[in-house]
Formats: structure tokens, C-alpha cells, sequence
């Protein structure tokens, strides 16, 4: 079959809060093949991903994204790797390409799967797809006495493993910090997995990350996520001397797999953080492969969408010894209504990855109307993009 159609749909919340939540809006891809449509989702800024799908050419190694993929053949897995290198060399210099090309590259996997009947882990190489144990993904509390309920909240919904982030943590002093932490231990319990997310707020300051390791150590903290911006990575690595029990997270700004592989060779991390949302499938299956056997864990990063979630299982579904996952327990109602199904928690509190063909989840069409943003894209007065039908 041949790809006779990509949509891109944004999707938004009616405001835009200024707090580190990408469930606030969305950008949605729809890719149609033969009788088959399949459905990715942009981690990224929407309108600049849609520009870069239908801009003008600029040269030839800066053109738009939509000149590498429409009308290409897409019959087998081995197809999908053929398409990205043909578009990442036509858009070398479309910096924003690589965000375009991740929820089209879902979309494809997406696609292929429905047309093959099989889920997309059995694509990717996969025999069997191991369940994970998620941790309820959510920002620190305002002070420490929410910190502690919203991780109390969580350990009562039956989660083993919480991450509290971002918030102010950083911005005061390290003792602040730290009763924010011990809060955080408190509501959680004993037995519950910690893990911490700094969110960059240091930089590159190893000695201001520092400070922290104490309290980190103290509470048993599973890891230390993002203490420094993407591309530190000799802070990482100074940081992570320093470290005891606890280990350094990060990754999730990579958007190929060379950055992910610098960052596990030289960072000195024990988990490598990567969004499906930002990379795509098939460069997430590569960091995967790359990651294990290097004894560094490979971890989903998502906060969004039920979508992204079962897109972001998929490159380590096979992965036995890779056992936890970030599940989204903030989203807003954009993210809570988009998707039909729901990848629920089973009894024990495991995630299963759907067995479903594709990625076994769909968009709801109602939600998709009821959030959808009109877009018009002019050039010299001609329109270059205007939003889809739904249907």
C-alpha cells in the first residue's frame, strides 16, 4: 500500500497554564494507507510541527517533511526506517523535522499493524510483550504537606512507584528540598518506589545538585531525574561519582539515537528516559537495543495521552528485566478524553501492553471535535495547510 494521506489535527485545553504540563494541548497525526488509517501523536510545540510538515522548500536539504512521505510504499516493517532516512536527509536542516517525523512514524507502526493484524511489538521483533510497573507520574505539591498527599493519594489508588517533579523544587534551598522528599517518602511509604525530577533547574551546577544527594540517599530515592539541561553530560557524569545508592535519569529530550547513545556512554546515567513523542518508535527500539546491554535501564517517558502511553511500551515491550514504566496520573481532561481505551491496571498493579493490532488504541472522534483548534497556514496568499475533516 501506498500512504495517500497524512492529517494533522491540534488539539488544546481552552487556556494554557504556565506549569510543566504537555497534556495541555496535542498534536495529532493521522496517517491513511490502502482501507487502513493508523494514529500517532507529536510531543512537541503543534503549529511548528505543522509547519514544518507543509513549509516551503528552502534548499535542498531543507524541505518539507510531507515531500518524503506521501505517496511512499509501505508494505513491510523494514519500510518504516526506509521512509525516516529519506526524510531526515531531505530535512536536515528543518530542525523541528525530527518532532514532525515522531508522531508520523507512530502513525506508521500504527498503520502497519492493523494492515498485518498483529500489535506493533510483534513487528518490532518482539515474541512476547512483559508487563510493567508503572509509576503514577506527578508534579511536587506546592509545599511539602501536599507533596505528602498527593503520593499518599497514589499509594492508596494500588501504585508501587511514584515520581513527584518540577514544581519549585530547586528554586529554594536545599533543605526545602528535602522536606519536600521526606514528605514525599512519607506518603508513599516504605516499600513504594521514589524517584525524583529535578526538571534541568540546576543547569549544569554539579555542586548545587549536590546538596541534594543527602536527603536523596536518606529517603531511598530510586533516581534523580534531569538534575542538569540536555547535552551536560560531563556534569552527569561528575554527579553520578558522586552518587551512593542513587542513580541519574535522563534522556528525554534526545530526538535521535545518537544524542541517546552520548548520553548513555558519557553521562554516567542508570536510566535512559525516551519519549516515543519526540523520537519516534523506531528510534526508540534502536536506544533500547543500545541501552540494555550496557546495563543502562530503558524507561518510557510519557505524560500525556493513553495513545502515547501504548506507543511509548512498545520499544521495550520484549524487554524482561526493564520493568517500570511512567504512567500519567495528572492529565488533563484533553488527555483523560482522547483515547476510547484505557491501558488500566490489571490486579497486581501491572500495565499490559495492548495485544490489539497496531497500538491498540484509538482516538475518540467526539474528543477530537470538542478540543480541536482551527489552523490556516498562508505563503504569498496561498494556503499551504488548513485543518482536516475529523471524519
Amino acid at each position: 500500500m501506498k500512504i495517500s494521506r497524512v492529517d494533522f489535527f491540534y488539539l488544546s485545553m481552552p487556556e494554557i497554564h504556565d506549569r510543566a504540563d504537555g497534556s495541555q494541548d496535542s498534536l495529532l497525526v493521522r496517517v491513511e494507507g490502502g482501507k487502513h488509517v493508523g494514529w500517532g501523536e507529536c510531543e512537541a510545540a503543534p503549529l511548528v510541527s505543522i509547519a514544518s510538515w507543509c513549509c516551503p522548500m528552502s534548499h535542498s536539504v531543507c524541505r518539507p517533511v510531507r515531500d518524503s512521505v506521501l505517496d511512499q510504499t509501505l508494505e513491510s516493517a523494514q519500510d518504516i526506517p526506509r521512509i525516516l532516512r529519506l526524510a531526515k536527509r531531505n530535512s536536515d536542516d528543518l530542525l523541528q523535522a525530527d518532532h514532525t517525523l515522531a508522531g508520523i512514524d507512530m502513525a506508521l507502526w500504527d498503520l502497519l499493524g492493523k494492515k498485518m493484524d498483529l500489535p506493533v511489538y510483534r513487528l518490532l521483533g518482539y515474541d512476547k510483550a512483559f508487563p510493567k510497573t508503572p509509576y503514577a507520574s506527578q508534579l511536587f505539591g506546592d509545599d511539602p504537606q501536599e507533596t505528602y498527599t498527593k503520593t499518599r493519594r497514589v499509594r492508596e489508588l494500588g501504585f508501587r512507584a511514584t515520581k513527584v517533579g518540577w514544581g519549585g523544587f530547586g528554586e529554594g534551598s536545599s533543605e526545602d528540598d528535602a522536606e519536600h522528599v521526606r514528605a514525599a517518602r512519607e506518603g508513599l511509604g516504605d516499600e513504594g518506589i521514589l524517584l525524583v525530577d529535578a526538571g534541568k533547574i540546576w543547569g549544569d551546577d554539579v555542586d548545587e545538585a549536590a546538596k541534594r544527594l543527602a536527603a536523596l540517599e536518606d529517603c531511598r530515592v530510586l533516581w534523580l531525574e534531569e538534575p542538569f539541561v540536555a547535552g551536560a553530560l560531563a556534569a552527569y557524569k561528575t554527579l553520578s561519582e558522586r552518587c551512593r545508592d542513587v542513580k541519574l535519569a535522563g534522556g528525554e529530550d534526545c530526538h535521535d539515537e545518537y544524542s541517546a547513545q552520548h548520553t548513555i556512554d558519557y553521562a554516567g546515567i542508570g536510566y535512559v528516559q525516551i519519549d516515543a513523542g519526540r523520537t519516534g518508535i523506531t528510534v526508540a527500539k534502536k536506544i533500547a537495543d543500545y541501552a540494555a546491554p550496557r546495563g543502562v535501564t530503558f524507561v518510557n517517558h510519557t505524560f500525556t495521552t493513553q495513545l502515547a502511553l501504548s506507543a511509548s511500551l512498545q520499544p521495550y515491550a520484549g524487554l524482561e528485566k526493564h520493568t517500570i514504566c511512567e504512567y500519567p496520573v495528572e492529565p488533563t481532561s484533553l488527555g483523560r478524553e482522547l483515547t476510547r481505551e484505557t491501558l488500566a491496571r490489571d490486579a497486581e498493579g501491572l500495565v499490559h501492553i495492548p495485544e490489539r493490532p497496531g497500538l491498540g488504541v484509538e482516538p475518540d472522534e467526539n474528543a477530537i471535535r470538542k478540543y480541536l483548534v482551527d489552523v490556516e497556514i498562508k505563503v504569498g496568499g496561498r494556503t499551504i495547510f488548513s485543518t482536516p475533516r475529523v471524519v
